[in-house]
């Protein structure tokens, strides 16, 4: 349900978006990072606090992998003197990543499993469905478009991944 929630919040904040125009490449900037660092911040929660080992791997891949990109962007953002800029989709995400963890925090065991798991789906969803619509074809740097469209399939295979993991705690919760 909570996963549910974040959804709707993420899609009504891309709709607010797209009405205000496509976001300029600082914003992308923003957006990029702070997708990355909700990630981080939740998977950092599932390192510390999950039950299944499956469930801890996969916070660990996910820090590593979104702290990758995340020294990606920023490298790439002083290579072209563009300075993240602020805005009301980076607020939102972060907003929500932050009540994500809030929510998290009051769970233990195998219910704090499935609720990490459950919204690492429904955000990697999010964030390809944003990124495909809305942050690589606003990029008007090359540099930034093209950096956006190799860390993509990192993203699918987090949502391949988080699936997989997904349905092995429903097989082992029978």
């Amino acid at each position: 349900m909570k996963a549910l929630v974040l959804l709707l919040g993420i899609c009504c904040v891309a709709a607010r978006a797209e009405a205000a125009g496509a976001p300029n490449d600082a914003q992308i900037a923003a957006i990029v990072v702070t997708a990355n660092q909700v990630d981080i911040d939740a998977g950092n929660l599932a390192r510390s606090k999950a039950q299944s080992a499956e469930v801890k791997a996969f916070g660990q891949q996910m820090v590593t992998d979104h702290a990758a990109v995340n020294q990606s962007a920023t490298e790439l953002v002083h290579k072209l003197h563009v300075t993240p800029e602020d805005n009301a989709t980076a607020q939102s995400l972060r907003g929500g990543g932050e009540k994500n963890v809030a929510h998290l925090n009051s769970l233990s065991g195998a219910a704090f499993d499935r609720a990490y798991v459950e919204h690492e789906v429904s955000y990697h969803r999010s964030v390809i469905d944003a990124m495909d619509n809305t942050l690589i074809p606003s990029a008007q740097n090359a540099e930034l478009k093209a950096l956006l469209v190799k860390v993509r399939p990192a993203f699918v295979a987090h949502l391949e991944h988080a699936k997989k993991v997904r349905a092995e705690l429903a097989s082992a919760a029978q």
